[in-house]
């Protein structure tokens, strides 16, 4: 049960920082006003977003808003298998991310399923303008990686896969009659 707490939590914090910064952002901001936030490091730029990453596939909004749909039903039903307090945050940060941006693809122009994403930072030097939401689902995937490559299971136990070397094995053996 900790860790479905933990993921709600994640995840409803994580949407209502979206939901807030995106509200602020389109009150306060002009569409494609840009404005420094930590000296041109860091600026805030108004857009809207038609499509995905990198604004690929803007004619298609509702391919993504079905994809999205897909992915908080999965994390929702999945969720019960979830016993790792940092596999409950990988998944909390993806679903917040996720329910993030779907919210703007159901709720905005031009219309259902097809409403503009509102992004905002951008970034010295990255080719992208993004979001809360998108942070989010980014750092979930690095997680998720990184959880993976340690062989941390859902269960939170470390596991080690077979025929993989354990940490008592030399890399080089000797053969015998071998000088070394």
């Amino acid at each position: 049960m900790r860790a479905l707490a933990v993921l709600g939590l994640v995840a409803v914090l994580i949407y209502i920082a979206d939901r807030v910064t995106k509200i602020v952002v389109v009150n306060n901001l002009v569409l494609g006003e840009s404005v420094p936030f930590i000296g041109d490091l860091l600026r805030l730029r108004y857009v809207e977003n038609p499509g995905a990453a990198f604004s690929l596939g803007s004619g298609t909004t509702w391919v993504f808003a079905i994809i999205a749909t897909a992915v908080a039903v999965f994390i929702v039903v999945f969720a019960r298998r979830i016993r790792s307090t940092a596999w409950a945050v990988v998944f909390g940060l993806l679903l917040g991310g996720t329910l993030g941006n779907l919210t703007d693809r159901l709720t905005r122009e031009p219309g259902f399923g097809r409403g503009y994403v509102v992004d905002f930072f951008e970034l010295w030097g990255f080719p992208a303008i993004f979001n809360i939401a998108d942070v989010a689902i980014v750092s979930s995937m690095v997680v998720f990686i990184i959880l993976t490559i340690r062989g941390v299971g859902l269960d939170g136990k470390k596991h080690v896969r077979e025929g993989a070397p354990s940490g008592n094995d030399s890399a080089i053996s000797a053969e015998p009659g071998d000088q070394r």
